[in-house]
């Protein structure tokens, strides 16, 4: 990938994303950098309209970024890091040394209160100590994931990471947002990167929201035809290869595509628990307009 990047004329050299703030399966931490030196600059403003745990938008760290996602305790837990991050420092030390005395009933007590009433101070807790950090919901929105094996990180290493993210997302305004209305604010230089719910390998992780390809392609055609430059990663092949995933690609959308390797999928690592993961590679498309 990185050899195919440097024939790429005009990338950026960008940077790694700070260490996760949210631990969130289906990230693009350790492919953030390679992304973000495919975009193209100069850019006028950064657009992610599926932020999630924000790696690409770390990576970057846009002087002018709008991100926004689906998930409302998601966008208030980035908007709190940046108005109040004491707030969720203080929380998550006090229910962590709760956790460490009870882990079983710390879980599930939180478990239960983000279930009642989604906040984002729930959500971070469960994130870092949910099962592989498997953030799934049911169709009714509630979080189904067990409590995982390991120890949430200390609030010390915690604090850390905060401040590294404040600092790389001080430029980004946050919007509890649907897709496609966070892509309609993109005009002439501007630059977006989509990283929807993988239609394949995702679909238990999202029970709770709505999501169409349909949709996706016409708001990229609108953002393009404004002119945005649009990148989007997508399935591409599971099993080593072997499975290739298809879609319906609107002709003459995409200028060109890359494939990026992520080696075993963490969600068929939480599928398979100690089972043998040989063959279940999987490899990202990422499809550019420029």
């Amino acid at each position: 990938m990185a050899d195919l990047q440097l024939q790429l004329p005009g990338l950026s050299v960008g940077n790694d994303p700070p260490p996760q703030f949210l631990k969130w399966i289906g990230n693009k931490q350790r492919f953030a950098r390679s992304i973000s030196r495919i975009l193209p600059v100069p850019a006028k403003r950064y657009i992610e309209p599926f932020v999630g745990s924000g790696a690409v938008l770390g990576a970057v760290a846009p002087t002018e970024g709008i991100a926004g996602d689906a998930l409302k305790p998601l966008t208030d837990l980035w908007t709190m890091l940046q108005n109040d991050p004491q707030q969720i420092l203080e929380y998550y030390q006090s229910t962590r040394e709760a956790y460490l005395r009870d882990a079983n009933s710390t879980y599930n007590r939180v478990l239960s209160s983000y279930n009642a009433r989604p906040n984002p101070l729930d959500l971070l807790f469960l994130s870092r100590a949910c099962y592989g950090g498997v953030v799934r919901f049911t169709k009714a929105g509630a979080m189904s994931t067990p409590r995982g094996p390991h120890t949430p990180i200390p609030a010390e290493k915690l604090s850390s990471r905060m401040k590294e993210w404040r600092e790389r997302t001080k430029n980004t305004t946050f919007l509890w947002s649907d897709f496609e209305d966070t892509m309609g604010f993109a005009g002439y230089g501007d630059v977006i990167y989509c990283d929807p719910p993988y239609t394949y390998t995702q679909r238990i992780l999202y029970g709770a929201q709505e999501f169409s390809l349909a949709r996706l392609w016409s708001a990229i055609a609108r953002a393009k035809a404004a002119g945005a430059r649009v990148a989007l990663s997508l399935d591409g092949s599971k099993k080593s290869g072997q499975v290739q995933t298809q879609f319906e690609i609107p002709e003459g959308l995409f200028e060109r595509e890359l494939h990026i390797s992520c080696g075993a999928s963490m969600l068929r690592r939480f599928q398979k628990s100690g089972e043998n993961m040989q063959g279940e590679d999987v490899f990202d498309r990422l499809l550019l307009t420029f």
